[in-house]
């Protein structure tokens, strides 16, 4: 699965417990009629793939999503979801307003080079 938007905040990596469980959140805005502020969280060495990353950039993001069952003191079963990033990728502007090159057309993509023969002298069984 993959979200797609412009990076609202970039968190500090945060480390947890004893054996340095590593931690770092980015929030990024969908670009569609109703947005939505996502949180994504990147874990142990993927909070380092955050680094070059820039509020207002835009950005595709690779996730998967986690889900864990919790039963509390009480008895009571709880269950909590989370986005876990292990991509992150610029997306360029000018890519989705149409600027850049434009599309070659099939007939343009598969011509043969000018410099090749065409032998009827090949051993190919086609």
């Amino acid at each position: 699965m993959e979200v797609q938007g412009r990076i609202k905040m970039v968190g500090e990596t945060q480390t947890f417990g004893s054996n340095g469980f590593r931690k770092r959140e980015v929030v990024v805005t969908t670009e569609e009629q109703y947005p939505q502020h996502i949180m994504v969280e990147f874990v142990q060495d993927k909070t380092d793939l955050l680094n070059s990353y820039k509020v207002g950039q835009q950005v595709k993001i690779n996730i998967n999503l986690r889900g864990r069952e919790w039963v509390n003191p009480q008895g009571e079963t709880k269950y909590f979801n989370s986005i876990q990033g292990w991509r992150i990728e610029a997306v360029q502007a000018d890519a989705a307003s149409g600027g850049g090159m434009p599309p070659v057309p099939p007939t343009e993509a598969f011509e043969p080079a000018s410099d090749v023969k065409d032998d009827d002298n090949d051993d190919l069984p086609f």
